[in-house]
């Protein structure tokens, strides 16, 4: 078994709630668990304890509705016997509430922030298992870390997608009238009324954005059951009125989960044994399958190195050259949503039509939380040939995202091509540069970015935002103001995204990448086919602009974004932490 991050969790791992529930020194814990009503009695301590780490909050519409689901896992949980903890973690943030102001700053690390949170939880009150409930951006990926990073058993719900708004609207519908609005091609109450229509049911936005597609990639990877994806957290009751109740078949997912944990429980399977190298790849598989988004990269590369997983960000192009993108969802189809998906058979109709292109690497029989992959592709129905296409129908013979690489990102960047049109795969324009995202987003909205322009903003990454806020409002501002430009930056995308916009640039500008030596004026050539991303100036003169470059200075220093800032790597690692990597380097020094 691979080494814990502690002698702690050491002994979690080996004894699990015995650490605390066991011996007459521990009955004054045991104490305490009578007054929480954990326990009737003291001598209930004799059972085993299952913890419930829900992330519920009113702040956010994909966690409105997680407070009944918990109470319905836990309800099926001491129906079986179990001691059941139940939890609740914070900085749960709404990138879309977040979106274009400093609050955005905390939305990436916030994932460091709940992984920590989980591991305090366990590690303070030592349990058997536990099941996380999550939903949205950071959330999902910070409690599969925590799956593999603590290493007992447990496995993953989320409360699933938004349904999507009238006239199958949906939250890029509203962003993207915002450039519609200042272009003056919609009024103001035109806007006002898409925003109060497009999103209206509890669950994450409705499209394949980084919330669903961060839920759809647990599925291929093993740590969530089958539908965790696709399955709407809400039902209507009445379309018209616009009226919905959380979806029963959302409930009894939930509900499952409890059986789900039992037999890992009973069977002494660890987020470990699923998580591999070639779970990695059914990940990345799939997301380049459907066209997922960019930030999923960051997150899966996060979740390897958890899992002490040594993933290069290059074989994705490996991966992409053998996967179809045989499903695009809006934003690259606004038509098409998470509900649609789910009715045409869900992430194993995907993952059916991958395997019968016969191309990817595809691995269906490693193990998954509920038995393996094979177990549930075979069960899915063939694609339906619109939402999910195979053979001459698919969208393309490549997959949906790409891995760029050259002069301006020597460690990669990374583009969402299923969301780029085929007119602008390969691009040559003269640079705008941006050392924000507000000074990028007041020039567009002003008129100052033009047909041919290459929008570059920067000090956006990990380091240097600090938080790599996402460039929802400036993409969506150039794609309604009809603008026929591309952008490139050291920060990342939101899954909403679509058109020319590549991120991830890696070394990020703070810590001197060339990115930062990019000047007004300069030619960029990008080349989304054979992944180039090039600064059309001679070697010299970059070295030159880079001796001369003068050492970032944070821009936040105080609280928790300066402790982050200094101890965050950039994108391609996975815009992990500097301990992540010391650790594990560490293991593999001393052969563990």
């Amino acid at each position: 078994m691979p080494k814990a991050i502690n002698e702690g969790f050491e002994a979690i791992r080996k004894k699990g709630s015995r650490v605390v529930a066991e011996g007459n020194p521990m009955l004054p814990a045991a104490g305490l668990m009578v007054a929480t009503g954990t326990l009737s009695s003291v001598h209930d301590r004799k059972r085993p304890f299952v913890t419930v780490i829900n992330s519920y909050t009113t702040q956010i519409p994909g966690h409105v509705h997680l407070n009944v689901l918990g109470e319905k896992v836990v309800n099926a949980l001491k129906a079986k016997g179990y001691n059941v903890w139940y939890a609740n973690i914070g900085a749960a943030i709404c990138d879309g509430i977040a979106m274009g102001h400093f609050g955005m700053k905390y939305s990436l690390p916030s994932r460091e922030l709940i992984a920590d949170q989980i591991e305090s939880i366990i590690g303070a009150h030592p349990c058997d298992a536990w099941i996380g409930i999550g939903n949205c951006d950071k959330i999902i990926p910070a409690m599969l870390n925590s799956m593999v990073r603590l290493n007992i058993p447990s496995v993953y719900v989320s409360g699933g997608p938004m349904l999507a708004g009238r006239n199958k609207s949906d939250l890029i519908t509203v962003f993207e009238g915002v450039g519609k609005e200042a272009a003056g091609k919609i009024s103001s109450d035109q806007l006002a009324e898409m925003a109060n229509s497009a999103c209206r049911t509890c669950g994450s936005c409705a499209g394949m954005f980084t919330a669903n597609s961060m839920n759809c990639l647990a599925e291929a990877i093993g740590l969530a059951l089958p539908g965790n994806g696709t399955i709407p957290a809400a039902a209507w009751t009445d379309t018209k009125a616009l009226s919905w109740v959380i979806n029963p078949e959302r409930v009894a997912l939930v509900e499952k989960a409890a059986d789900v944990l039992e037999e890992l429980l009973k069977k002494k399977i660890r987020p470990r044994d699923i998580v591999t190298k070639r779970s990695i790849d059914n990940a990345f598989i799939l997301d380049l399958a459907m066209g997922g988004s960019t930030n999923t990269v960051l997150h899966t590369l996060a979740l390897a190195c958890e899992a002490g997983i040594d993933y290069p960000l290059e074989r994705i192009n490996l991966l992409a050259r053998k996967t179809p993108n045989l499903c695009k969802v809006s934003p690259s189809r606004p038509d098409v949503h998470m509900e649609d998906v789910h009715r045409v058979g869900g992430i194993a109709a995907i993952l059916k039509a991958v395997a019968e292109d016969g191309r990817a690497p595809l691995s269906l029989d490693l193990k998954t939380c509920t038995g393996t992959l094979r177990d549930m592709v075979e069960k899915a129905p063939d694609a339906d040939g619109d939402v999910i296409r195979t053979g001459e129908k698919v969208f393309s013979r490549e997959g949906g995202l790409a891995v760029l690489y050259g002069n301006i990102a020597p460690q990669g960047a990374v583009v969402k091509t299923a969301g780029v049109e085929k007119d602008m795969m390969k691009f040559t324009g003269r640079a705008k540069c941006y050392d924000s995202q507000d000074l990028a987003l007041d020039a567009i909205l002003k008129g100052k970015v033009v047909d041919g322009d290459v929008v570059v903003i920067r000090y956006e990454g990990p380091k240097g935002g600090p938080g790599m806020m996402e460039m929802l409002s400036p993409t969506s501002a150039i794609k309604g103001r009809g603008i026929r430009a591309a952008l490139i930056t050291d920060g990342r995308f939101s899954g909403g995204t679509r058109g020319l916009c590549i991120g991830h640039v890696s070394p990020e500008a703070a810590a001197g990448g060339p990115i930062a030596v990019i000047r007004n004026g300069d030619v960029i050539e990008i080349d989304a086919v054979k992944r180039t991303l090039e600064l059309l100036v001679p070697a010299g003169e970059i070295k030159s602009r880079l001796r001369k470059l003068k050492p970032f200075s944070p821009r936040v220093t105080g609280g928790w974004l300066g402790r982050y800032s200094r101890h965050v790597l950039s994108a391609h690692t996975g815009a992990v932490m500097d301990n992540n990597v010391l650790f594990e380097n560490s293991k593999k020094k001393k052969g563990s």
